[in-house]
């Protein structure tokens, strides 16, 4: 009697057997390793003219796989689109696609010098690599017409110094750069440190006249940020870095070097200040004497200009009157008063004396700095010849910043009464004892 809902033992194995075949077989049936390769259209013309300037290529992976796409010309040179790029399986039915308008990318010393390949009939080619070594290309004709393969170039690029100081004293704070766009292009130029970072320099188009990226002379004026209050790139040596891309594709950088030495915003303030006075007011002929500190609260030496501490004035004298001309750049401690006849702030002092401070030559000329962290005690007086444009009048002291900002405006204003002229020796015309310039 046959048993009924079971198997022979015969059969039983062969059934089993076909199911442990199918697992295996289900196991093993692979999707091709590259499949579902689509390139539309296969003629191209990339010259950003909006009809036909790029191809869509599309495919599917079966396996993990590296992938190339590169072009082969009739001489069997090859141009690579990508080279070797890491790719996980197609999962769920999903494709890659990337978009192709010609641009073969290239390097020159770590720098894009990407081209657009010449018209030509070429053999467009999908090659992958699974994780085992096992390859599978796919291959299509394309062709290119009408390329446009003439990139911008930035003719006559140069900087017009190597080294420069951004710090505001009026010496070698700016450098100037300046080139001539042949082709419409978005245009980058930077600096580039060891590390990699990047810090963008923006265009003076007021200068040129040349809107950004149009053709014609463009022009930068590179201050480091300074001038904004911000800091600037630290100390040391950068590549400047100028790239420009046309509206195809086609790339050019440019590369030069920088260093930059001393750069900081200079950060002064006046610490502490004394009038000596025996009272509030002055015969015509007395003398005004003041002791004042500056401290030097920032990071990057601050430059100053005579004359030195201790210079007596006399009210119908200014600097310039002892040889000591605005300075652009240059900090120095100057009284002042409201409506002065010769001038804003016009008696002045220099941060210390010579022997205290900093000596840079710079050529014939000798430059005095004071450094982070220091302070200068600064003395001096003003004679007064004659009646003021006030007989009570308000005296303020300040930190001047010359070319630049009143860093201290109107520091302890004192009203000071000049008496009329007295009969006796006050009556006698001063004259200034001027400071000798020391070399």
């Amino acid at each position: 009697m046959g048993r009924s809902g079971c198997l022979r033992p015969g059969v039983a194995w062969i059934a089993g057997l076909l199911i442990v075949v199918g697992v295996l077989a289900g196991a093993c049936s692979f999707a091709p390793l590259l499949y579902e390769v689509t390139v539309l259209p296969t003629e191209i013309s990339p010259n950003a003219d909006g009809n036909a300037d790029v191809t869509r290529i599309e495919y599917k992976l079966g396996r993990n796989a590296t992938l190339s796409i590169y072009l082969v010309d009739a001489k069997e040179m090859r141009y690579y689109f990508r080279q070797d790029r890491l790719r996980s399986r197609s999962v769920g039915g999903r494709s890659y696609r990337v978009d192709f308008g010609g641009i073969v990318p290239t390097e020159v010393a770590g720098y894009r010098q990407d081209r657009v390949l010449k018209d030509g009939e070429y053999t467009l080619v999908l090659e992958a690599v699974d994780e085992r070594g096992r390859s599978m290309k796919v291959e299509s004709p394309f062709t290119i017409r009408d390329a446009d393969t003439e990139p911008p170039r930035l003719e006559g690029f140069s900087l017009d110094r190597h080294t420069f100081t951004p710090n505001r004293d009026g010496v070698d704070d700016r450098v100037k750069m300046s080139y001539y766009l042949t082709k419409e292009a978005t245009v980058l130029v930077y600096l580039l440190d060891a590390a990699g970072a990047t810090y963008p320099l923006e265009e003076d188009t007021h200068l040129s006249g040349t809107k950004e990226g149009g053709v014609g002379p463009h022009y930068y004026d590179y201050e480091g940020g300074v001038d904004r209050g911000a800091e600037p790139p630290a100390d040391g040596l950068y590549t400047v870095v100028a790239y420009a891309e046309d509206k195809v594709g086609n790339k050019v950088t440019v590369t030069d070097t920088l260093e930059i030495r001393n750069g900081g915003v200079p950060r002064a303030t006046i610490d502490k200040l004394q009038w000596e006075i025996s009272d509030l007011d002055v015969p015509v002929g007395g003398t005004l004497y003041f002791t004042a500190t500056v401290v030097n609260y920032g990071n990057t030496p601050i430059r100053t200009t005579g004359p030195e501490p201790g210079t007596e004035y006399t009210t119908d004298w200014n600097a310039a009157s002892l040889g000591y001309y605005t300075s652009s750049g240059a900090f120095r401690f100057g009284i002042g008063f409201d409506n002065c006849p010769i001038g804003d702030y016009p008696w002045r002092w220099s941060l210390g004396r010579h022997g205290e401070l900093t000596a840079v030559q710079r050529g014939d000329e000798t430059l005095y700095y004071l450094q982070p962290g220091q302070r200068a005690l600064i003395t001096g007086s003003i004679r007064i010849l004659g009646p003021l444009p006030r007989q009570s009048t308000e005296f303020w002291a300040g930190l001047i910043h010359e070319d630049v900002e009143i860093v201290n405006p109107r520091v302890d204003p004192k009203w000071i009464t000049v008496d009329e002229v007295p009969t006796g020796p006050w009556g006698t015309r001063a004259t200034p004892t001027p400071m000798v310039k020391s070399n």
